[in-house]
């Protein structure tokens, strides 16, 4: 996209959110999301003008030599409605777990709750086994809060009574939507993606909510090669972003993993495809610190010297967030373009709705980290 390196080398960079303000109507904020997977819109950038496909036509769009990521982290069953001793209501959303195995949760209503308060599930779990009393019964349930992070965050220990920790979510837990998806949807699993594997994440990583069985096999039938990564999505990723300038935005740090095996696919790219934000992140992170793994607090944005990444295929997102700051690193001031084609066009925004795809205009300058 040579046409447009002037004018993205001239555009000042953003610093403050309102240099990432756009109007998102209410409508075009998507629901429910569609059937099939890969039946949801796909706008590509060609530089001087947009072409309309739909996600089950991204084989076109790749070959030989692309590395295609994506991040396989299934989301936590983390919002938990829970009781306190006196019958009022607390819900738990559990963030991310620390190294000393308590959580760092949001917590509703957090300022009424005193540090060593145990809150317990609304109704008893299963008995763990025979001639055993469930964890409710035996007063060992329940989450006990603890410190007081500020913004109704807090420190918190889950209490399982001695049965694993995801066995317990999954019975009493429910998968997180995003607060602007309001009706919830029938079945739990179109939350995660078809290839999700480790349970750590507080949201989806939602540009591989599109993908199938099906697709994904269409890109390796096309000569592409699919890797996958883990980043453990927080909600501080889809949050608007309150400091006045983006010097001072905080990021709160995600656990990451670039295994062996992409590290050595990366090495012998063409060019690296990342499906979603969270697998820049991840990958980025890996090759300006070296380390395979660990927790990002990265937080990109112009001008960055990119090192992996070379086309992004993402979802639409929040106006004055740290995912849109990155598309502005990823693609210039030109993201406010393609934002005015997709609304124009009915496109459906944020985690359910339609994607993009977009490349740099210039290729990554592959470090020492990304040769594996």
């Amino acid at each position: 996209m040579p046409a447009t390196d002037d004018r993205r080398a001239a555009a000042a960079a953003p610093v403050t959110p309102d240099d990432l303000d756009y109007e998102l109507p209410a409508e075009a904020i998507a629901q429910s999301p569609v059937e099939p997977r890969d039946a949801a819109r796909l706008l590509v950038d060609r530089g001087d003008y947009v072409a309309h496909l739909r996600v089950g036509d991204l084989p076109e769009l790749l070959g030989p030599g692309d590395v295609v990521v994506v991040n396989d982290t299934r989301v936590l069953p983390a919002r938990l409605r829970l009781r306190r001793a006196t019958g009022g209501a607390v819900e738990v959303l559990l963030l991310h777990e620390r190294d000393d195995g308590d959580w760092e949760a949001l917590v509703r209503p957090s300022r009424r709750l005193r540090p060593g308060e145990v809150v317990a599930p609304e109704r008893p779990l299963r008995p763990p086994g025979a001639g055993m009393r469930g964890d409710l019964e035996d007063g060992a349930a329940g989450v006990e809060i603890r410190d007081d992070l500020g913004e109704g965050r807090r420190i918190v220990r889950v209490r399982t009574g001695g049965r694993l920790l995801l066995e317990v979510l999954d019975e009493i837990g429910s998968v997180p939507l995003p607060p602007y998806i309001t009706g919830g949807i029938d079945d739990d699993e179109r939350y995660q993606t078809v290839y999700s594997r480790a349970p750590s994440s507080a949201a989806a990583p939602t540009a591989g909510l599109h993908f199938t069985e099906q697709l994904l096999q269409r890109v390796r039938d096309c000569g592409a090669e699919v890797v996958a990564v883990e980043l453990a999505v927080g909600l501080d990723t889809f949050r608007p972003i309150t400091a006045a300038r983006l010097d001072d935005h905080h990021m709160h740090a995600e656990q990451y993993l670039v295994p062996l095996e992409v590290q050595q696919a990366l090495g012998r790219a063409g060019r690296v495809v990342a499906v979603g934000t969270t697998v820049v992140r991840c990958l980025e992170t890996w090759a300006a610190t070296g380390e395979a793994s660990g927790r990002s607090s990265l937080f990109i944005r112009r001008p960055y010297a990119w090192q992996v990444v070379d086309a992004l295929m993402t979802n639409f997102h929040l106006s004055r967030s740290t995912l849109l700051c990155l598309l502005d690193a990823f693609v210039g001031p030109r993201w406010r373009t393609l934002y005015s084609a997709a609304l124009a066009e009915g496109y459906r925004f944020l985690s359910f709705g339609d994607a993009m795809f977009v490349e740099r205009s210039v290729p990554a300058v592959r470090g020492e980290a990304s040769s594996g």
